[in-house]
């Protein structure tokens, strides 16, 4: 029965990921046939983001109050919705106004289904899971193409993935029982416990809260700002011609996804800190790869999907760690701020780094990301000491 569960939990994480790059792989045709300009996917993008950032600080209480599974249920609807929405629009205004609900939806399941997991199942899982994820952001541009090429249109792209996420949404309501019997029987087992209410100023009162936080924006703001701008730096730095830039740009993402699905293996085996020390050592490896000032540009290709290997364990284990760190009773609030905090890299850091680039110098690309990651290696060896004293005091 929980094994139906775990693939229920898994086909969510593939639908999660799916939305996600469909503005950006649709955006070329959309802004032409609706006469907008090509800087407005930035404003729709950070509209989007917005409503995670909310839906995300929202969840705990969310979660509390209905439960992880019917709030991942409500959650794809209101994706599917916004999908359909999308693909009705035949202006710009009508994409933001939809874009509200596809962040809403985004976030509130992103934060409910990563701390059910880090509850109830072992560290392997979310690996695996983010994996899925990963699968989930490779097809759907996939989708968009074909749609796009086959002379279907954008709306198309979005409607192809509507289905999909109605398909879904059904197999969630249906699936709910299931989900309730695994929460009552970890209750009864003392592997649940009561959820508090903490609330934004509670949890930030929490020893360590404030590293994972700024630990977590660093991450998200490196997977975001490296994946953004890798085509362009290796084209207008390195002197990379556009094919092999673009190669080596999707071949970044696809390090992630399959360093989790190794990770995986290794999850089981190694402490979460361990796995998040490891792979930030391998951003900042990669990084520096990538800065070596060598007449050829291998170097700084291979470091590119360093970069995304070392990216690999590092999300995953961060919310895996959170039951552990701060109590059981508190991971929903903590997981449901750091999904915040994580939105809030994504969406700020990488417009930043574009200010730099056009005003400065591209080149900075390296440093920008290195920066970054020894930021994110203070925060999480900071935390690590904090909890160490926390258990020794």
């Amino acid at each position: 029965m929980f094994s139906l569960l775990l693939a229920i939990i898994y086909i969510s994480f593939i639908s999660l990921g799916l939305p996600d790059p469909l503005l950006g792989s649709g955006w070329p045709v959309m802004h032409m046939e609706m006469g907008a300009p090509i800087s407005m996917a930035g404003v729709i993008s950070m509209i989007i983001a917005g409503g995670t950032i909310v839906s995300s600080l929202m969840s705990d209480k969310l979660t509390r109050k209905l439960g992880a599974g019917l709030v991942t249920a409500i959650s794809v609807a209101m994706t599917a919705v916004a999908l359909l929405g999308f693909s009705l629009s035949d202006s710009v205004w009508q994409l933001c106004l939809w874009g509200i609900p596809y962040g809403l939806g985004a976030g509130a399941v992103d934060a409910a289904l990563n701390n059910f997991v880090a509850l109830h199942y072992a560290a392997r899982h979310m690996s695996w899971l983010h994996c899925f994820w990963g699968i989930g952001t490779s097809v759907s541009p996939f989708i968009m193409s074909w749609c796009l090429a086959g002379g279907h249109g954008w709306q198309m792209g979005y409607r192809s993935v509507f289905f999909i996420q109605v398909v879904l949404t059904a197999v969630l309501f249906v699936s709910l029982p299931i989900w309730k019997k695994k929460e009552a029987e970890s209750k009864e087992s003392g592997d649940e416990v009561e959820a508090v209410h903490l609330g934004v100023g509670g949890a930030l009162k929490l020893k360590g809260v404030k590293c994972v936080l700024l630990a977590f924006f660093c991450y998200c703001a490196i997977e975001s700002t490296a994946g953004l701008w890798a085509s362009s730096y290796l084209v207008e730095a390195r002197g990379v011609d556009e094919e092999t830039a673009a190669l080596f740009a999707s071949l970044f993402y696809l390090g992630i996804t399959f360093g989790r699905f190794v990770n995986g293996f290794a999850a089981d085996k190694f402490k979460d800190k361990t796995l998040i020390r490891v792979g930030i050592i391998a951003i900042i490896a990669g990084v520096a790869m990538i800065a070596l000032p060598l007449k050829t540009s291998l170097p700084a290709l291979v470091g590119l999907v360093v970069v995304g290997v070392g990216c690999a364990p590092v999300y995953p284990s961060v919310i895996h760690s959170t039951p552990e760190n701060f109590g059981r009773e508190n991971s929903q609030a903590i997981v449901g701020i750091q999904m915040a905090s994580a939105y809030t890299g994504s969406t700020l850091m990488p417009p930043i780094f574009g200010l730099i680039a056009n005003h400065i110098n591209i080149e900075l690309y390296p440093v920008y990301l290195a920066a970054i990651a020894v930021l994110m290696l203070v925060m999480t060896e900071g935390l690590n000491r904090i909890m160490k004293n926390k258990r020794n005091g």
